[in-house]
């Protein structure tokens, strides 16, 4: 992952696309915080997994998406379009969205895998979809769908 935002960030370099290199500076400047957060003591150098990075993503599209929403209701068009264009960079590098299908079959097997029966099994389901779909899916949604499969 780290490779393909240096490569990125190499080519919008050379093509000269501001708000391409802006924004991916922006995603390595928030990865460089969480190593700097998960560094232990010990001094290894170890940096958050590609798992971690998908999920930083994921708050980055977050963070822009409600962005774009309150500069809208401003009316601030030219700032929430500078938000979604910031969201469509940010959007190349996570893996393609499920669909709702593939959403169901997620949860169903997530279910069998942890033997969920009842709500009260929901954070085990949740934390197995977390850990393999990070990046994938609407967790959200995902969340509906585990309680209709444990309700």
């Amino acid at each position: 992952m780290r490779e393909r935002l240096t490569k990125a960030m190499k080519e919008a370099m050379v093509s000269k696309d501001a708000t391409r290199l802006s924004t991916i500076r922006l995603i390595n400047a928030a990865i460089k915080d969480r190593d700097i957060a998960a560094r232990t003591g010990d001094g290894s150098e170890q940096g958050v997994s590609d798992a971690e990075i998908l999920g930083i993503l994921g708050r980055m599209i977050k963070q822009r998406q409600e962005s774009a929403r309150l500069y809208e209701e401003g009316g601030r068009l030219e700032l929430a379009e500078q938000e979604r264009q910031e969201i469509a960079v940010i959007e190349e590098f996570l893996p393609r969205r499920l669909d709702d299908a593939e959403v169901e079959a997620a949860v169903r097997q997530a279910v069998a895998e942890t033997k969920a029966h009842s709500i009260r099994d929901m954070g085990k389901v949740m934390g197995i979809l977390k850990s393999q779909y990070a990046g994938q899916m609407d967790f959200a949604k995902a969340g509906a769908a585990v309680r209709a499969a444990l309700g």
